[in-house]
């Protein structure tokens, strides 16, 4: 694929990366090494959060990320990984200031409280200006202000997102000519853009699965163009394809079993085969879980990828990996 001369670098494929994903599925953490991989090779790229958690800095081993771009990790080939906390209240400040020029004023709506008075009237003006804050750091293809080659959104989980999104929706009843409209109107121009893709992260379990097929359906419904999806904590299966087939079918041979404890000196009593032929039946079971989950993941026709479960849990060194896992399966290299 021909390079797009409008990004900076060269690069093809959006530039605005939006992670979601069912909480517990890991989102945060591949939004991350989305980040990273993204960076690689001498590239920049930012990392935002817009839920106030500061999951980025204690994934990072970071102080609180404070409302100014940081740098937090630098990637594979001495790219750089930027990041940054979108603060609402701040947010809405800095586009007040933008808008009406507020100068001293400004110190006068911070004591006041101007973010709950304003979003206490129109909830949906939240989204505006924290997506505006993200369009912003975007900046503007091919101009000295986008500085970043990738920005990547560790975005609301799948039941809120395509409402945190969709900003337009946000403020249909509240403002239908003015600076909030145009400011909607301008955010949805560039979500809905070649620059815009929305990855999901999920897991090989039924409700993950369902409820990515249910969000990428209200994306695409909407305009808004979905990416990849982010299969996260894929176990390598322990039984060999023969020992699987016969698990699943249930056919496992008891007195081998028991022959094979003996020869290792283990005990052979019936609870504990038992036990162990129960643990051999779960794990088939999963594993034709696993199966099921994945062919209907598959057949909402996006690309995928597959992260390992890291047993000794996340930490830099993990979010090292993921990165790496995501680049060696093409993650970002042209498009999604």
């Amino acid at each position: 694929m021909p390079a797009d001369p409008a990004r900076p670098g060269g690069r093809p494929g959006p530039r605005l990366h939006v992670v979601t994903g069912k909480g517990g599925t890991g989102k945060t953490t591949l939004a991350a090494a989305a980040a990273l991989a993204l960076a690689a090779e001498g590239r920049r790229s930012l990392l935002i959060e817009v839920e106030g958690r500061q999951g980025i800095a204690q994934l990072f081993d970071c102080p609180p990320l404070p409302y100014a771009e940081r740098r937090v990790a630098v990637a594979e080939g001495g790219g750089e990984v930027h990041a940054l906390a979108v603060d609402v209240e701040d947010a809405l400040l800095e586009y007040l200031q933008t808008v009406y020029h507020l100068g001293p004023a400004r110190w006068a709506l911070d004591r006041l409280g101007a973010l709950d008075f304003v979003t206490s009237i129109a909830p949906g003006l939240r989204d505006v200006f924290l997506t505006g804050k993200i369009c912003q750091a975007l900046g503007a293809p091919g101009s000295d202000g986008a500085r970043y080659d990738a920005v990547v959104v560790d975005a609301p989980p799948t039941g809120r997102v395509a409402r945190f999104l969709n900003v337009n929706q946000q403020v249909a009843g509240l403002a239908r000519v003015g600076p909030v409209r145009n400011q909607a109107e301008s955010i949805m121009q560039v979500l809905r853009s070649a620059q815009t893709t929305v990855h999901v992260v999920t897991l090989l379990e039924e409700m993950p699965t369902q409820e990515t097929v249910d969000v990428v359906a209200e994306l695409g419904g909407i305009g808004l163009p979905v990416g990849a999806v982010l299969i996260n904590m894929v176990r390598t299966p322990v039984l060999t394809a023969a020992d699987l087939i016969q698990a699943q079918n249930r056919h496992l041979p008891r007195a081998e079993i028991a022959a094979g404890l003996a020869a290792a000196g283990l005990p052979t009593s019936a609870a504990i085969l038992d036990a162990l032929i129960g643990e051999v039946l779960d794990a088939a079971d999963r594993v034709a879980l696993e199966a099921a989950e994945r062919a209907t993941l598959a057949s909402l026709g996006r690309p995928t990828y597959e992260l390992p479960w890291l047993a000794e849990g996340i930490d830099l060194g993990g979010l090292y990996a993921l990165a790496a896992a995501l680049t060696d399966q093409g993650f970002g290299v042209s498009g999604p």
